[in-house]
């Protein structure tokens, strides 16, 4: 059987590899020399800020560093090609429907206002004030404001996401679904329970600090390579890196810097991991508990010895409260129970242990990994637990430290998208602006798609993203895209989520992160965004803009705004027109924004202050908080073992991809090559179904709600995965993630936790 797709992986993340493949995207770009200058300002003081990750930038010395991923983004977004009316005239909308997420985007960037023709199935360009007079009164036509979702994408910056937030709340609802709401919610959920904030507590400049650092359900070398330098650099300096991941991870194991010439020159490779183990899907919380257990033994034996103490008693007695119960509920956990959920050894749970317990100061970070499970928030609060038994939050070297996908998701949640917003802020808007806020709490992602399929939602308004191509359950996200009277996407490129339309459709083509925005004086307007550090920082287009007809993300709210509540509350044009005037109104109703518009423009931005990393805890305590629960009765992994042939699906990126955007169709990390419809599983288990690498099958969902869930025709890859557990992309794969299976206290779709089986397929 042929399996050509499968290839040799890199032997090591970055490298000529990194090289090769930004030289092959600036070339397919068309704009090889004017995409290579542009990379020389990004995430530079007189720049931009990348419209990739959000791994934070240093506050002394250069920050540019060389980030594949980044020049992927940069030669995606700086690219020649253009979907212009021409394009949308030669295809019709079923016919688009058929082209790959790669291939719909490889047409370039819009250049026109579109709204979808019904009669001919194709788009066709509009006049932007025709587009914002119908789409306001579509709006004002609306029974309510609650039968409108306005949704936002972690690309867009603070001073578009307030005033957005802004619009609605003027226009009567809390209705706020983000891609918040699909990541990291259950770590902001989490943390507010454990330390008063849910942010994370370090800066970029702890890592030059930390002996140990735990890296749990994350893969920095796709998806925020940046992290991967300051890992090297810590790596070299002798500190401790303990991976769990279920898969093994090219850029966890070794990188190659490319910007080091000596390393690059050789060929040569640093190690990262020093410790990596490989837990069962969903098994990581049983694992930290684990770690915890261990640590309590080892204070025992000390205590008996009469050596120092493990824990750190002076922080425990000060800063915390709930350790008695959480110890009488780790005592009541059994090791049997921790290694069969974990799926780890306990001698491998002890060898991490005593990583931890060696560590003056540790750094723990993660990613979705953990926090799209059923059991999210509670796995948070059970690495809080396990970090601050020794003191590890709040000082320097010190904490903990979600890492966010896009640029600037933490910031939109900072200035105001939030579903469930914090009384003060709202009462500060009030105040600030004299009206009547809503209070109802809104939609988040998932509670938004069911508004919609029962009809009680009727429009949507998406601020960048594919909210159809990122959110779960695929085919019943399409059928509620289309039950709707008005859809509005704003984006920069044609991607699936404009081919849903409902009964009127728009496409609102806007400028990137790297184009100039231009005022009426013809001055570049700058705008902000905060980092997974809480960094606040300027970013200013560079290129012309693709298009004469692309207005910015802040001039198409308003737009809409001016058309729809009218300017008695708020001069919309006004806004538009200088953004310094809408971060003069995040200050005065925003703490930690003061002088926003002077440390903006100094270089590096500045530090939205942490309370949990001063030690002060925000809690009904008023202290950091232990969390005392059970583990899950039962993971994803756990039950599919209860039944012959089910098996634990996990989606991730291929490292040619950053969220729902594919670059190519190569994952040189994991070697496979041209193809994007397979299945990651362990070659016993391929060996136990008398199946072969390369066999062909339909992947079925296995959630008990009476709907047919089949992604069709992937091919398996043989991988080191644990046994029961298998991967794969999105968001192919998004379809078989069940509406239905959400996270406790998070309501994060649990993508990390699919029930599957499989079904044989003809070979061709």
């Amino acid at each position: 059987m042929a399996t050509t797709f499968i290839g040799k992986k890199s032997s090591a993340a970055g490298g000529w590899g990194a090289l090769k493949s930004c030289g092959k995207r600036l070339l397919e770009s068309g704009m090889p020399i004017s995409g290579a200058r542009t990379l020389l300002k990004a995430n530079q003081p007189d720049g931009f800020d990348c419209p990739g990750c959000a791994w934070g930038d240093p506050e002394h010395g250069s920050s540019f560093e060389f980030c594949e991923n980044g020049v992927k983004a940069v030669a995606w977004e700086a690219t020649e090609k253009r979907a212009t009316p021409a394009f949308f005239a030669a295809h019709t909308v079923s016919e688009l429907r058929k082209l790959t997420d790669y291939e719909l985007e490889l047409h370039g960037r819009l250049t026109h206002p579109m709204r979808y023709d019904a009669a001919s199935d194709t788009y066709l360009p509009v006049a932007w004030d025709d587009a914002f007079a119908e789409i306001g009164a579509i709006l004002k036509s609306l029974e309510n404001p609650d039968r409108a979702e306005f949704y936002t994408s972690g690309r867009a910056s603070n001073e578009a996401a307030y005033l957005y937030q802004l619009f609605v709340r003027v226009y009567g609802t809390n209705n706020f679904p983000d891609c918040s709401n699909m990541c990291h919610e259950a770590s902001g959920v989490g943390l507010r329970q454990a330390i008063g904030v849910g942010k994370g507590t370090v800066l970029l400049e702890d890592f030059e600090k930390a002996d140990a650092i735990f890296v749990i359900g994350q893969n920095p070398g796709t998806n925020h390579p940046r992290m991967l330098g300051d890992l090297r650099r810590a790596a070299i300096r002798g500190t401790r890196i303990v991976v769990f991941n279920p898969i093994r991870e090219r850029g966890l194991e070794r990188f190659s810097d490319p910007q080091d010439k000596i390393e690059m020159l050789r060929g040569g490779s640093t190690d990262i991991a020093s410790h990596y183990f490989q837990p069962q899907l969903g098994g990581d919380m049983a694992a930290v508990r684990g770690m915890t257990k261990a640590v309590f033994a080892a204070e025992d034996a000390a205590v008996a010895a009469g050596l120092p103490a493990v824990l750190d008693h002076a922080f425990l007695a000060e800063h915390c409260a709930g350790l008695a119960d959480y110890r009488a509920a780790v005592e009541a956990t059994g090791w049997a129970e921790i290694e069969d959920q974990s799926g780890l050894t306990r001698a491998e749970i002890e060898r991490a242990a005593d990583v931890y317990i060696n560590a003056e100061r540790v750094i723990c970070t993660w990613a979705m990994g953990v926090t799209q499970h059923l059991h999210s928030v509670a796995t948070i609060r059970e690495i809080a637990n396990f970090m601050l038994l020794r003191g590890n939050i709040g000082r320097p070297g010190a904490g903990l430290c979600p890492v966010r996908g896009h640029s600037n998701v933490q910031g939109d949640r900072t200035v105001g998208i939030n579903e469930k917003p914090p009384e003060a802020f709202l009462d500060a808007l009030e105040q600030h602006f004299g009206f009547a806020v809503p209070r109802k709490h809104g939609h988040n992602v998932l509670s938004a798609i069911g508004a919609m399929l029962d009809g009680s939602a009727q429009a949507f308004i998406g601020l960048g993203g594919n909210f159809a191509r990122a959110t779960p359950d695929s085919a019943l996200v399409e059928k509620a895209l289309r039950n709707l009277k008005l859809t509005v996407n704003i984006a920069t490129k044609p991607n699936h989520s404009h081919l849903m339309p409902g009964e009127v459709s728009y496409i609102l083509p806007c400028l990137g992160r790297t184009e100039m925005d231009l005022n009426s004086a013809g001055q570049s307007q700058l705008i902000s965004v905060e980092d997974s550090m809480s960094m606040v920082h300027g970013s200013a287009g560079i290129n012309r803009p693709a298009s004469p007809h692309l207005l910015s993300e802040v001039a198409i709210i308003a737009g809409i705004a001016a058309a729809t509540v009218g300017d008695a509350v708020v001069d919309w044009a006004e806004l538009a027109d200088d953004h310094d005037r809408i971060r003069d109104h995040i200050e005065a109703t925003i703490p930690g924004f003061e002088d926003f518009n002077k440390r903006l423009r100094k270089p590096r931005g500045f530090l939205l202050r942490n309370t949990a990393a001063h030690r002060e805890w925000d809690t009904p305590a008023g202290k950091a908080t232990f969390f005392s629960g059970t583990l899950p009765h039962e993971t994803v992994h756990q039950r599919a073992k209860r039944g012959g042939g089910r098996f634990a699906l996990q989606t991730f990126r291929s490292h040619d991809q950053y969220n729902t955007t594919v670059y190519g169709l190569d994952d040189r990390y994991r070697g496979v090559y041209g193809e994007r419809q397979v299945i990651f599983i362990h070659p016993e288990d391929l060996k136990a179904m008398g199946a072969e690498a390369g066999e062909r099958v339909d992947v079925v969902g296995d959630h008990d709600d009476g709907i047919e869930r089949l992604a069709a025709d992937f091919r398996f890859v043989p991988y080191d995965i644990p046994r029961g557990s298998i991967a794969g992309y999105y968001p192919e794969l998004n379809v078989l993630v069940p509406l239905g299976s959400a996270g406790d206290e998070s309501d994060t779709p649990t993508s990390k936790s699919v029930m599957v089986t499989f079904r044989r397929r003809e070979a061709a």
